[in-house]
């Protein structure tokens, strides 16, 4: 039987989609975090929603080469609008966060026509931009979004009418891992599809792409598009568990955050930004235990360590992780 390059490179895809048996057991030691360490399950539901948070960055930057500092701006828009779902229409939570990520991809849609002209530093500004504005937006409107003070008494009912969320934050937690490891399934099946493998095209020559006839503006409009939608359902997440939302969420820090996760745990490899949201989550509580007042100091000495050490492989991103 002949082997024509085309099924050669779709059992390429294959082979690499499919499953080890250490992915396994990591998720299943993760889904039973939350009920063997109950004291630990508000903690593993952050790292989760950041996690995703993260995933949703590595879409763009890892896998599309764009480079983004305002990612917040989904964040906080998802989850201003479950937060102000469940308070003035339904506290039903898997609804809410539907809805809040069906806006998400509204706006990311809008907004990724402004990322497919420019440079890189172009684009940093015009994404920080972006996250500035929500940030103005939602101050100004104090009298939906609670202003400075935050969206307060946002009461969720329980999960699919049996599971209340609890203050040990084992139902959120579980929720929250939920909802990750199936956005995880449908990204990591998209990455290793021929569509994924274009976008990486893209991202390695955005010229060559374009000479044989891959349409990148189109291709990077919709990563960019489902990047946003990943965001919102970390932005749902923190509002329904939390049960607030504030303007914290647009902050620059956030962007920030996210993208030394990435840095950390690996740029255009999946499981880099789960990885690195646990070493950051892990770092910050332990620095922060120490040295209250200056934990951001050594997490920056850390940041520019790293960066000095691998400075070649930060400005072509996708270098960090694997294939």
């Amino acid at each position: 039987m002949k082997v024509t390059p085309s099924s050669h490179f779709q059992s390429q895809l294959l082979q690499a989609s499919r499953w080890k048996w250490q992915e396994w057991v990591g998720w299943i030691l993760v889904f039973a975090a939350p009920w063997a360490l109950p004291s630990h399950a508000l903690i593993v539901n952050e790292m989760a929603i950041v996690a995703l948070f993260a995933l949703s960055l590595d879409l763009v930057l890892g896998y599309a080469g764009i480079v983004s500092l305002g990612h917040a701006a989904f964040l906080g828009f998802g989850a201003y609008a479950s937060a102000l779902f469940a308070k003035h229409v339904m506290p039903d939570p898997v609804i809410g966060l539907v809805w809040g990520m069906a806006l998400t991809t509204l706006l990311g849609a809008l907004c990724s026509a402004t990322i497919l002209r420019g440079s890189d530093l172009t684009r940093l500004m015009v994404t920080l931009g972006m996250a500035l504005i929500l940030l103005e937006l939602a101050n100004k409107l104090d009298w939906l979004t609670g202003g400075s003070d935050g969206l307060q008494g946002v009461l969720m009912a329980p999960l699919f009418g049996r599971f209340e969320f609890d203050l040990m934050g084992q139902t959120a937690a579980t929720y929250s891992l939920t909802v990750l490891f199936l956005l995880f399934l449908a990204v990591r099946h998209w990455v290793h599809s021929p569509m994924g493998a274009t976008v990486k095209a893209i991202r390695d020559n955005r010229l060559r792409a374009s000479a044989i006839g891959i349409h990148a503006n189109a291709k990077l409009a919709v990563v960019y598009t489902v990047a946003a939608c990943l965001a919102g359902a970390a932005g749902a997440l923190m509002a329904q568990t939390t049960g607030f939302a504030s303007l914290d969420v647009f902050a620059l820090d956030r962007s920030a955050d996210v993208m030394l996760m990435l840095v950390i745990g690996g740029v255009g490899w999946l499981y880099g930004g789960l990885l690195g949201a646990v070493a950051f989550k892990f770092m910050h509580d332990f620095i922060s235990s120490i040295t209250p007042q200056y934990w951001t100091f050594w997490i920056g000495l850390f940041l520019v360590v790293l960066v000095l050490v691998g400075r070649d492989k930060l400005f072509k991103p996708w270098k960090w992780g694997r294939p």
